[in-house]
């Protein structure tokens, strides 16, 4: 089912191995209307997101590895333009919608049947084990695209897609409620300053960790109630001080941590106050949580791995953006700019998310 002309080919960002040339095809092959299978949509992207997990699917550092070649990108934002006969669904040619980080999934297993469809054995990510969201012209599994209510603009819809229903479920998984402490370490980065926003709005009392006076503004406008400039606190045991005080004396009820920083998450469990959670996000290379054990038993902390969202979350979390609650700090590029992009991604150079235009 199609109702317009669909191209041969399209734009599209590849590399053929990881570390290796990054280009932007000029002339990538699109799939047509004959093409797809019961089940699959292809999708006009108009915008996408960049994240580290694709910059990290490029550099092929971690422990799964990606396919190669690659279409990169997980954050999609876009219109169906054609689906396979003899699918089953309620979108139609010509719906909102988003591709995420997981692209397909049994939807039969005991992850999939208790809404963990991420820990899917047989599941698919976008850019990463399929072709992802770095292309004009996406096939896409049905069953996993969100639908993008009116309300929200597309460039806004594509980083909430991952980033925002990422922090979202780290949120939930908190074990907090409205007036609760909360700290979101890394809280001016893609992540964070959306945990901010979501925390915010759950009623939480936020405390961000990050540096600069940029980062204290753009928290502050957000709701932030307190900001730590780890940078003035990086003395032995101050950090962790600091929190505590800003937190009651006691430290938080829970932390968030979206830094790509090992430090935070050992730092956060000498923060944390008794029956306190540890939210697992953030991936830093090669690292490892020295949770003392005595202390854990002790204090009753709960530490928790936090991976993505389901297709429920999606929605919630899209939600927010539509009454206004959230809303991502943008910089919109191209997509011949990927290069550059991951660059300055590579540097620590980007403030809130980069979408680039398909």
């Amino acid at each position: 089912m199609s109702n317009e002309q669909i191209p041969k080919t399209a734009r599209a960002v590849v590399f053929d191995e990881c570390n290796g040339a990054i280009r932007v095809d000029k002339d990538h092959k699109v799939a047509q209307p004959s093409e797809l299978k019961a089940g699959e949509a292809l999708v006009k992207v108009e915008f996408t997101g960049v994240c580290h997990t694709d910059l990290h699917a490029w550099k092929g550092d971690w422990p799964i590895p990606p396919k190669c070649p690659l279409v990169g990108g997980h954050e999609g934002a876009g219109r169906i333009v054609a689906i396979g006969e003899g699918s089953d669904t309620q979108f139609k040619v010509g719906s909102k919608v988003g591709i995420k980080w997981l692209a397909d999934s049994c939807l039969n297993c005991e992850a999939c049947l208790g809404g963990q469809e991420a820990t899917c054995s047989n599941a698919k990510l976008s850019g990463y084990t399929v072709d992802g969201s770095f292309q004009q012209y996406a096939v896409s599994y049905l069953k996993h695209l969100t639908p993008i209510p009116d309300g929200v603009d597309m460039e806004v819809a594509a980083p909430i897609l991952c980033a925002g229903v990422t922090v979202w479920k780290a949120i939930k998984q908190s074990n907090t409620r409205p007036g609760d402490f909360v700290v979101i370490s890394g809280a001016g980065g893609g992540l964070g300053h959306l945990a901010v926003q979501y925390a915010t709005a759950m009623g939480l009392r936020v405390v961000g960790i990050d540096t600069g006076d940029d980062k204290r503004k753009l928290l502050a406008s957000y709701g932030a109630d307190t900001f730590i400039d780890f940078k003035e606190h990086s003395g032995k045991g101050k950090l962790i001080d600091e929190v505590k005080r800003v937190c009651g004396g006691e430290g938080p009820h829970a932390a968030v941590i979206t830094s790509a920083g090992a430090a935070a998450y050992n730092e956060a469990l000498e923060y944390l106050r008794p029956h306190g959670t540890l939210v697992a996000v953030g991936l830093p290379p090669n690292a490892t949580i020295n949770a003392d054990v005595f202390f854990t038993v002790f204090k009753a902390l709960r530490i928790v791995g936090s991976y993505v969202g389901n297709r429920q979350d999606a929605i919630e979390a899209l939600d927010f953006a539509v009454r206004g609650k959230v809303k991502p700090q943008l910089e919109i590029l191209d997509l011949d700019d990927i290069n550059s992009v991951y660059e300055r991604m590579e540097k620590g150079g980007v403030a809130g998310r980069i979408v680039l235009k398909c």
